[in-house]
């Protein structure tokens, strides 16, 4: 889990192109929420808790350090099944939008290459590709 978080936030933090594997976002996730949730206690030990406890001083800046790297691996995401990263406006429609999101977040990628790059599970692609004639 730590791998796929460092992964995320340290080596593409900003990068949208490209594809991510449901571990990647899913761990991604949950390595997040943890860190909100501790932040939170923390926040809340330290009296740095505002709003009625609802916000923090230092969850609020994990939050917006993360927030970057969290929409790309979600639009990469979004590429891995063959949507654009602009899919993830559907949320705008209420309850439906949401759903559809994350049954889409849930769902296996394509396999082999797609618009968006090679297939994330598969690193031994080009040697597969290897003999093959291409007919135009």
């Amino acid at each position: 889990m730590i791998e796929w978080y460092k992964k995320v936030v340290f080596e593409n933090y900003a990068t949208f192109s490209g594809r991510a594997r449901r571990s990647e976002y899913w761990y991604y996730t949950l390595a997040t929420i943890i860190i909100s949730i501790v932040l939170g206690i923390i926040d809340s030990l330290l009296g740095f808790s505002f709003l009625d406890g609802d916000a923090g001083v230092l969850r609020g800046i994990y939050s917006l350090l993360v927030f970057l790297p969290g929409l790309a691996v979600m639009v990469r995401r979004l590429h891995d099944v063959g949507k654009s990263g602009w899919f993830f406006l559907v949320v705008l429609i209420p309850l439906a939008g949401v759903i559809w999101l994350l049954v889409v977040l849930c769902t296996e990628g394509e396999h082999g290459s797609n618009q968006y790059g090679p297939d994330p599970k598969n690193d031994f692609e080009d040697i597969n590709e290897i003999g093959k004639v291409e007919l135009d």
